[in-house]
């Protein structure tokens, strides 16, 4: 299981919401590239980017910020979501070099679009679902649908999606720990691999996932916890390694 350290970019700088409430920000950083250098010398192996004013503005707003982060680290798995509506814009960053890109409130409110990016950019694409008690929300967690997600998530099983990164609302930014169990299950319930994300602490709430022995769950998402200090992400990807389960 790899740990992705996040970079939620907001107003070109390094934040992190809580419960997805932009009024709710903290800045850790005004230097996202430099914050970008200190998770890559920490060891990890993928980045995972979300430009967050693009979530609510429907469009890309700090495409600078995740370029010059992808030219900076050209062999670095990146990920980015936020703002991901049209095919123009995934052609954009995956010519910025960016490896995956994430679909959420489209994927959600136009399906169609999820298999027609798959077949324009094969093996790039990932979904996006935040929950709020096990149905979708959509545009920057400010509208919950009458969508569940595990019923949404097997919809995209024969598009070729790349994985799914889960996230339940009520958690994130919390550092209360994952929503285990409604990852598992998720997981379990569909081919397609699933991130965890929202809601990390500590190493224990990393033993907390792997003890789920679920193969499906390829990774985990930390933010606020690396941020504060209360996850080490080298320490966590050790763990991940050397798990036996």
């Amino acid at each position: 299981m790899l740990i992705i350290p996040a970079i939620d970019l907001k107003d070109g700088a390094c934040v992190r919401l809580r419960q997805g409430l932009m009024e709710d920000a903290t800045v850790f950083s005004d230097d996202p590239v430099a914050m970008a250098a200190k998770w890559v010398e920490g060891g990890c192996r993928r980045l995972h980017l979300v430009d967050l004013n693009g979530a609510f503005e429907g469009k890309p707003v700090n495409g600078e910020v995740v370029t010059a982060i992808a030219k900076r680290y050209p062999n670095l798995p990146i990920q980015i979501g936020g703002g991901i509506r049209s095919l123009e814009t995934i052609e954009h960053y995956v010519r910025a070099g960016v490896s995956y890109v994430i679909i959420g409130t489209k994927a959600v409110k136009q399906p169609e679009f999820v298999g027609e990016a798959c077949r324009a950019f094969p093996g790039k694409v990932i979904v996006g679902l935040d929950a709020k008690d096990g149905f979708v929300a959509t545009d920057g967690w400010a509208e919950v649908s009458e969508v569940q997600v595990i019923d949404l998530a097997k919809r995209f099983e024969a598009d070729g999606v790349s994985a799914i990164v889960y996230t339940d609302i009520s958690k994130d930014g919390m550092m209360q720990g994952c929503n285990v169990e409604a990852t598992a299950a998720l997981a379990n319930a569909t081919r397609i691999p699933v991130i965890a994300s929202g809601g990390i602490h500590n190493l224990g709430d990393i033993q907390k996932l792997l003890d789920a022995r679920t193969p499906g769950i390829i990774g985990a998402i930390t933010g606020r916890a690396i941020y504060e200090g209360t996850l080490d992400v080298a320490e966590a990807q050790a763990l991940c390694d050397s798990f036996k389960g």
